[in-house]
């Protein structure tokens, strides 16, 4: 489904480079936690491109895309922050693989306490002229795997196809998403399958919706072939982007649809390959498009334009004014030591800088950055993949980064490690930052259940919410607490009181009515 390049060579930085581009930044810290293909076959798994996220347990869940213990398919994943790995299912375990293969897009935990996901192909129902299925969505449990919904049931997978990217569960609790292919407009069509892309929502139960087919108008000036997972934004609006179409073919959009299904573009990039503005958001990789940044404006990256036409970050307004926070190619467009071809994927932590990644830097060769950049754009690189021998340390990133409940940001290469360039890795990276909570959900009304995820809650004293005490249980683990908003909260940060300090929520809680 994704074609990438290999590592060709591992790259070699001088002292001063690094010394200059990690600046301030002396006390990063990065380890390989597990390299894949460490099991006879690839058991384990390999090539993960999609991210990570915490669960309930303190431990990272994840997939791979190929291999398992079928061979093909690849894996769902937990690791612990040690690097302990435990393959949780090897998807092609059914015949003709319908339940599905190659999940390309980061895992979601929902207020259930289950995990949903996607694979970009396998599933019940195969797309002419394609074979091998269109897609699926998943739900996973201590139980097992179970598949929610086969995409291209409708004729010329008018339900959509192969989606690349995860899902994000909304406020109202169903999970909206989009595929790369498949819709009901004929705009854009190879054979007899439509290959526009859609958006879809589909409830914990299954019960699916296809929202939006992308191309309803000859040219696709609404855009084309979403490959990235939405956000919900503060104002309860979804908000994504496509890599393709808009006002410019190659240049690719931004934008938002309402939970009902009403679509607005707010910016258009421009055709390659003189894009300063940046074009093709979110091409071929499945992390979120967008982030919402603490000051209510959006931030997100472009695969290529810029001054160099090797990608930028950038901000954009809820009204779609677009400022260019960063262009890559410093020093020099023939030697980009700060990476090229940013990932989606941009998460503000608790620093309130952003962090993300690249996937090539030094000459394009395909080992990658990751990277942190302020919300006034000055961007200092914090760690060159393919800088160990062979690439032990992991190269080529197609995703960016999760920050642990312990401070530490998590990610994954699709290749390089310790077994071989083509196998992939995961990795921790530290810049210093504290312990913090995270809630699940980041928003309800009074009385809304609450999952806390920490580190250490065992012996907890107190929580509040914006100081409105609640009540709560510390799960065995001392990984998450269970709470509920109480009457009277309003909006602001959740706080924790352990028997080693206050921690406090890396956003605010967002009270509804």
């Amino acid at each position: 489904m994704l074609k990438v390049s290999s590592c060709k060579a591992a790259v070699v930085l001088c002292a001063s480079c690094l010394a200059t581009a990690l600046g301030a930044s002396a006390q990063v810290t990065f380890t390989t936690l597990y390299s894949f293909c460490s099991q006879t076959n690839c058991a384990d798994g390999a090539e993960p491109i999609a991210g990570l996220i915490q669960g309930a347990d303190g431990n990272l869940y994840g997939t791979t895309a190929e291999y398992g213990v079928y061979g093909i398919g690849g894996t769902v994943f937990k690791i612990t922050t040690a690097g302990g790995l435990t393959t949780l299912y090897s998807f092609c375990a059914q015949t003709n693989c319908t339940d599905g293969f190659e999940s390309l897009g980061a895992l979601v935990l929902a207020t259930n306490g289950e995990f949903y996901g996607t694979t970009a192909a396998g599933g019940a129902y195969a797309p002419p002229p394609v074979l091998g299925g269109g897609g699926t969505v998943f739900k996973i449990t201590s139980k097992g795997l179970t598949t929610l919904y086969s995409f291209c049931r409708q004729t010329n997978c008018a339900d959509g196809a192969f989606p690349h990217a995860g899902l994000v569960q909304a406020t109202n609790s169903d999970l909206y998403g989009t595929t790369w292919n498949g819709g009901a407009n004929s705009n854009c069509v190879i054979g007899s399958l439509p290959t526009c892309g859609t958006i879809l929502k589909i409830t914990p139960g299954g019960a699916f919706t296809s929202l939006y087919s992308f191309c309803a108008q000859a040219g696709c000036p609404d855009g084309e072939d979403p490959t990235s997972s939405l956000i919900q934004a503060t104002n309860g609006d979804l908000y994504g982007t496509t890599p393709y179409g808009g006002t410019s073919p190659d240049g690719g959009t931004i934008f938002k649809i309402t939970p009902g299904g009403t679509l607005t573009t707010l910016y258009d990039f421009c055709s390659l390959p003189y894009c300063t503005d940046g074009a093709q958001p979110g091409f071929d990789s499945s992390g979120a498009g967008l982030v919402q940044g603490a000051d209510g404006n959006f931030y997100g990256t472009t695969l290529f334009g810029g001054n160099c036409n090797l990608g930028t970050v950038f901000k954009i307004t809820p009204t779609g004014k677009l400022t260019t926070l960063h262009s890559f190619g410093n020093p020099s467009c023939e030697d980009p030591a700060d990476g090229d071809d940013p990932n989606p994927g941009l998460i503000q932590a608790t620093d309130g800088n952003f962090y993300g990644t690249t996937q090539g830097s030094n000459n394009g060769d395909p080992s990658g950055t990751v990277f942190r950049i302020t919300p006034g754009g000055a961007l200092t690189t914090l760690h060159y993949f393919c800088s160990q021998q062979n690439c032990a340390d992991g190269t080529f990133p197609l995703t960016g980064v999760v920050q642990g409940t312990d401070g530490n940001f998590y990610g994954t290469t699709y290749e390089g490690g310790a077994n071989g360039l083509f196998y992939g890795t995961v990795f921790k990276l530290s810049v210093g930052l504290k312990p913090f909570v995270e809630t699940n959900p980041t928003s309800g009304a009074s009385g809304t259940k609450v999952t806390i995820l920490g580190n250490n809650l065992t012996g907890s004293s107190s929580l509040t919410f914006n100081g409105t005490a609640a009540t709560f249980t510390v799960n065995s683990t001392g990984t998450a607490i269970t709470t509920a908003v109480p009457a009277g909260a309003t909006t602001g940060y959740v706080k924790v009181t352990t028997p080693s300090g206050t921690l406090t929520s890396n956003v605010k809680f967002r009270v509804l009515p």
